[in-house]
């Protein structure tokens, strides 16, 4: 199997994901697949439950966690509102090592780093970066963010400093495609990017529930966690139905 989803939430990632740790696992060994990823919001309480049930079931646990990286020091308190407060950064363990270091990132973002979110910063990024492996994110990481504002080098300046951080060939630039017209754009620029600087790119799903008809209840998730009703138009939405365990030949 050529395709791994390394980009992946489960129920821990609370109110956001619906993606149930053995259905996940049952799903990923249905379609074929010999390996996957979590990857929660700021947590790593699935971990555990992951890596027993995959194991189980034959399949390599891939151990990460979807951190949300402050734009300063993870020490400030400061009063940035909206989608500038932090961004998010997927971190993999590719060894044991690496699983000893995020577990030390994750913790220190809830006791030094909680603002709204646990929050990590470069400086402990540097710190425990063997053993780990990066991915740029989503459309709320820090590059996809600034091309998506048409500042390309400043997403220049941002992606290499993380390959500083982790290391060449263990920083990659994540692909996603949900529908959105964002996404058309900045992976136009992802994969210019990645031209002018060597770093190499990843495919990506962002699954936040199993099966492709689970959308609806998703949906229902969400409602829960923003206090909204469906029949709110202005509300936080997954449009498009597309976040789920997609089949290779899907991505």
């Amino acid at each position: 199997m050529a395709f791994t989803h390394l980009h992946v939430h489960t129920e821990f990632s609370l109110l956001d994901g619906s993606n149930k740790i053995k259905e996940y696992v049952a799903r990923v060994k249905e379609l074929g697949m010999n390996s996957a990823a979590i990857t929660d919001h700021g947590v790593m309480f699935g971990v555990i439950d992951f890596y027993k049930a995959a194991k189980a079931a034959g399949i390599n646990p891939i151990l990460g966690c979807e951190v949300y990286v402050a734009p300063n020091s993870r020490f400030d308190r400061e009063a940035a509102h909206g989608e500038d407060r932090y961004y998010h950064l997927v971190l993999l363990a590719e060894n044991n090592e690496g699983y000893q270091n995020l577990m030390k990132i994750v913790s220190k973002a809830f006791v030094e780093g909680f603002y709204y979110k646990p929050r990590v910063d470069l400086e402990l990024l540097e710190k425990y970066h063997e053993g780990i492996i990066a991915l740029s994110a989503c459309l709320a990481g820090e590059v996809a963010r600034y091309l998506a504002r048409g500042m390309y080098e400043d997403a220049k300046i941002a992606a290499l400093r993380y390959q500083d951080i982790f290391g060449k060939g263990n920083f990659f630039l994540e692909l996603q495609d949900h529908g959105i017209p964002d996404q058309q754009l900045v992976n136009q620029q992802l994969m210019k990017l990645s031209q002018e600087t060597g770093i190499e790119l990843v495919a990506t799903n962002d699954v936040h529930y199993t099966y492709a008809d689970d959308a609806k209840a998703h949906d229902i998730l969400l409602c829960i966690q923003t206090g909204k009703k469906l029949s709110d138009e202005n509300r936080m939405r997954y449009e498009g139905g597309q976040y789920y365990v997609k089949s290779e030949e899907e991505m």
